[in-house]
């Protein structure tokens, strides 16, 4: 299960419309910049801050002075950024979110609803709605070797064309605290990953990853 639909209800997200063309999440991750410069100058004034260029900030949000935000970066209603964040451009954050201190993004959608609320890093990945990562948990976008980024699951394996391609989270996924999502992880709706994981490949809806040899079924629990 690791298609768009699958993993996502676009009903809450702004990237509704770039997420429907993506058979594969990762698809549209090559269209966020673009699609935030198309559609940041049609929101409306009376709801949103143009405080720089190619910048549009909900005027309900509430964004700490150290904050660093690049365009082009859409932060929806309700969401917080906190201090230190660093958002480095084509970022498309949903409402109620949080970006945590120190936390890094690059190249992301978030959901609505989505925490990334401590010392996280999130490049060229999309989060679905309310997901949430523990504090130090990361998405490592790049493979060692620099090779073209392969989606893993079992025995099949499917190219992604993409030098960077991060993780791809569900709808209500968990992570736990200092995990590392290497290059290409798909985890599906529902499921949750121990602490201190190093996950790869895909892990099936309503499980939880315990480790790469360990994915147990929430409903044998």
């Amino acid at each position: 299960m690791i298609k768009t639909a699958e993993l996502y209800d676009l009903s809450h997200t702004a990237a509704a419309a770039l997420l429907a063309g993506a058979e594969y999440p990762w698809q549209a991750l090559d269209g966020i910049g673009a699609f935030i410069l198309a559609l940041g100058p049609t929101l409306p004034e009376s709801e949103y801050d143009h405080p720089a260029e190619d910048v549009w900030i909900a005027k309900d949000a509430a964004v700490f002075p150290s904050a660093y935000i690049k365009g082009p970066c859409i932060i929806g209603h309700g969401t917080e950024v906190r201090q230190c964040a660093f958002i480095r451009g084509s970022a498309l954050v949903g409402d109620k979110c949080v970006v945590g201190n120190s936390t890094e993004l690059k190249n992301v959608i978030l959901f609505d609803g989505v925490q990334v609320p401590h010392y996280n890093y999130v490049g060229d990945s999309i989060l679905g709605y309310k997901a949430h990562m523990g504090a130090g948990s990361i998405t490592s976008n790049v493979k060692s070797d620099k090779t073209l980024v392969v989606v893993r699951s079992g025995q099949q394996a499917m190219a992604t064309g993409r030098k960077k391609v991060g993780a791809m989270l569900g709808d209500r996924v968990e992570i736990g605290c200092n995990s590392v999502l290497n290059p290409g992880t798909v985890i599906g709706r529902d499921s949750s990953v121990y602490p201190l994981s190093s996950v790869r490949g895909v892990v099936p809806e309503n499980s939880i990853f315990k480790s790469q040899n360990n994915i147990v079924p929430k409903t044998l629990l």
